[in-house]
């Protein structure tokens, strides 16, 4: 075994990476790979047989391998069903039907991870859990000058960095976290490329070895325009994909799987669906000209306040929340403000930024798709973009759906993930649909049912890299949504380096 692993780093024309038998867990674990895009149109050529059609939709869509659902069996509603949905992920007509379109599609080369609905990550989400990210060009193509390659590089991670808190450093020597390599056919990591006219690429999410690295095919013909693979276009893609991005339905999209040779490279920019990907993972740029809480006329008055009691091992908070990248602890007439730049908390005067808001909230959350925080005070809550109180509040929490017979809310936060906000009562939660605006049906339900081992009093909560946080008094409980059950008790103001 080790004789036959040793030999994979041998069969490539260019050796760019080393796998070692201690990299293999990770490996295995999260290995994923980039679009792969058509650029010699010979490629498409021909008709796919129903084995290619039948073995496309097993492998990147999930149908089952049942010869009762073969797709020559004209009836099959499996079938037609995951052809619609590989029709609607790919922009084309829904009709079920193997139609030209469809089948034109299906023979132009991809990625050969399954696809996915609007942005997504990789599996349990891996990110850099650091802002300033490495990277080093390990060799270069001969088909572009050096200096064109690195202006390329650098303009394809600068799409990125201008919006997330993200900053990319160059290495000339050693073990970057993105490690950019050129390189043909087999080339050490069980991903040979194919040669001209196919795959043009493939990366790795981010963690430690071969994770991050991004890998491009050097039988293609690297350019700095469109007559060939557009390096700055490729790069930055497969660079999407070391930042933990997966694939977009979005044919706008950066991140969509397949080459759009139509890109205006002069005009780039990301897409909507691109940016909210990648800030649902990092979070929002933090330079002093998009400040979460940017400076108004009172500036003068917003000076950190003395915080005496955050390391206090019994503080406690009345609300918290996210704030593009930032957490808010919301206690009386106060709040820390944390940012994942800084080691220490601020404490500042809720006056200070939002004098026309009342003091000691019984709740809060971050709306991160309508960038906007909730807060909550008795019967009535608020909607705050930045230093503004949006029109139309307060509003009564009746509007959302809420009985009479609550009076205040607990605690609240936004589940990213399934795009619905929790919000806690007693010992009861509500689960509220931000797409269809409305309270979803067969609530309230126990808090000890859908999360045992929480407790039944809930002052805060909020979500943060895959985890519920829950506050009670002094002390916080770290629950995990997928094994259903706590993972950790701490003290609230761990947060704060204490």
């Amino acid at each position: 075994m080790q004789e036959n692993w040793q030999n994979l780093t041998r069969f490539t024309k260019r050796p760019v990476l080393k796998i070692t038998m201690k990299s293999l867990p990770i490996l295995l674990l999260l290995l994923a790979f980039s679009a792969a895009y058509p650029l010699n149109p010979a490629t498409t050529a021909g008709k796919l047989s129903m084995d290619r059609v039948q073995k496309y939709l097993e492998d990147f869509y999930n149908l089952k391998n049942n010869m009762k659902q073969s797709v020559r069996s004209k009836n099959s509603s499996p079938v037609v069903a995951k052809i619609q949905e590989m029709q609607k992920f790919l922009g084309l007509q829904v009709t079920g039907n193997l139609d030209d379109d469809t089948m034109d599609m299906m023979k132009k080369p991809r990625c050969g991870f399954p696809d996915v609905s609007s942005f997504a990550f990789f599996a349990y989400k891996p990110k850099w859990r650091k802002n300033e990210v490495t990277y080093r060009i390990v060799n270069y193509t001969s088909d572009m000058k050096k200096s064109d390659i690195d202006a390329a590089i650098e303009r394809a991670l600068k799409v990125w960095s201008d919006v997330t808190p993200l900053t990319f450093t160059r290495l000339r020597e050693g073990e970057a976290d993105i490690m950019i390599s050129f390189a043909v056919q087999a080339h050490g990591d069980f991903l040979p490329f194919d040669g001209p006219g196919g795959v043009l690429g493939h990366a790795y999410p981010p963690g430690p070895n071969i994770n991050g690295d991004v890998h491009l095919d050097d039988d293609e013909q690297w350019t700095e325009d469109k007559n060939g693979a557009n390096l700055f276009l490729v790069a930055a893609h497969e660079f999407g994909h070391s930042l933990g991005l997966l694939h977009s339905s979005d044919t706008s999209a950066l991140m969509y799987p397949i080459y759009n040779t139509n890109t205006d490279l002069s005009k780039f920019h990301l897409s909507q669906d691109d940016i909210d990907g990648i800030q649902t993972l990092y979070g929002y740029p933090l330079d002093s000209s998009d400040d979460p809480l940017p400076p108004t006329k009172s500036t003068e008055q917003k000076k950190p306040e003395e915080n005496p009691e955050t390391c206090d091992p019994n503080t406690s908070f009345d609300a918290v929340s996210t704030l593009r990248g930032e957490m808010l602890f919301f206690k009386d007439g106060y709040f820390w403000r944390k940012s994942i730049n800084s080691v220490e908390p601020v404490r500042y005067s809720l006056s200070a930024f939002w004098p026309s808001l009342p003091s000691g909230f019984d709740a809060a959350y971050e709306l991160t798709t309508k960038d906007m925080v909730f807060v909550f005070k008795e019967s009535k809550f608020w909607a705050v973009r930045g230093n503004d109180i949006q029109p139309g509040y307060p509003r009564d929490i009746y509007t959302l759906g809420f009985p009479r017979t609550v009076e205040k809310i607990d605690a609240a936060f936004f589940h990213k993930e399934k795009q619905k906000t929790y919000f806690f009562v007693n010992d009861d939660y509500w689960s509220y649909d931000e797409k269809r605006q409305s309270m979803d049906h067969g609530y309230p339900r126990k808090i000890a049912t859908d999360f045992p081992g929480v407790g039944q009093k809930i002052d805060a909560a909020f979500e943060s890299f895959g985890f519920f946080y829950f506050f009670s008094g002094s002390s916080q409980t770290e629950f995990d949504p997928n094994a259903k059950m706590v993972t950790r008790t701490l003290k609230s103001n761990s947060w704060f380096n204490c």
